[in-house]
């Protein structure tokens, strides 16, 4: 006959307990999963695009206007920090890649002049936008879907993408040189980074 002593007999039905526990989370739907994994990436990203453009910009009169924006997609990637901890969602393998082409993008973008680090937010944010009514849209047609932190927060970054492809649009985008080519360029890019990180 197999004995177990007290403790050990304690310590599997505490185990037991805590499976049956509903608080404790649980690996997340594969929607769910995927819409983390995806926006985690372009948060790093877009903070490594704001990174690259201080680099480079970061003492002109632009500096303050770039730094803003950076503060609030840090709170971004933050939240999305936080939403992948709480859903166990599973992030990007290409998280390195991301950090060294949202870097290069940014600090690219500024060597070309103020214009076009802001046509690169603008082509960048316009994207972004987009992405997040995309989601908005299929997670509010689903009836099965509860997750009302998860809404919110798409929702509040989505609104500060757009604040800040505004911003870009009031500092001069436009006027960049080859403005239509430079944002179609990165545009294209931008979508095919998303269509990526929603797999990989």
């Amino acid at each position: 006959m197999i004995k177990f002593n007290g403790a050990l007999l304690r310590s599997i039905h505490t185990s037991a307990v805590l499976a049956n526990n509903s608080d404790v989370t649980k690996r997340c739907p594969e929607l769910i999963d995927r819409i983390i994994r995806v926006d985690h990436a372009g948060e790093l990203g877009a903070n490594q695009i704001y990174r690259g453009q201080m680099a480079v910009l970061g003492h002109t009169k632009m500096g303050d206007t770039i730094q803003h924006m950076w503060e609030q997609e840090k709170v971004h990637k933050a939240e999305f920090d936080r939403l992948m901890n709480k859903y166990r969602a599973r992030p990007t393998a290409l998280l390195p890649l991301w950090n060294i082409a949202g870097f290069a993008l940014g600090a690219g973008s500024a060597l070309l002049g103020e214009k076009a680090a802001m046509a690169c937010t603008v082509a960048v944010e316009s994207v972004i936008v987009e992405h997040y009514n995309d989601q908005l849209r299929t997670l509010m047609e689903d009836p099965s879907f509860k997750e009302q932190d998860l809404l919110e927060v798409i929702t509040r970054c989505r609104d500060e993408e757009q604040e800040h492809h505004d911003t870009g649009m009031d500092e001069g985008a436009e006027q960049a040189p080859f403005y239509q080519a430079l944002t179609g360029v990165i545009k294209f890019g931008c979508r095919a980074a998303i269509k990526i990180a929603e797999r990989v």
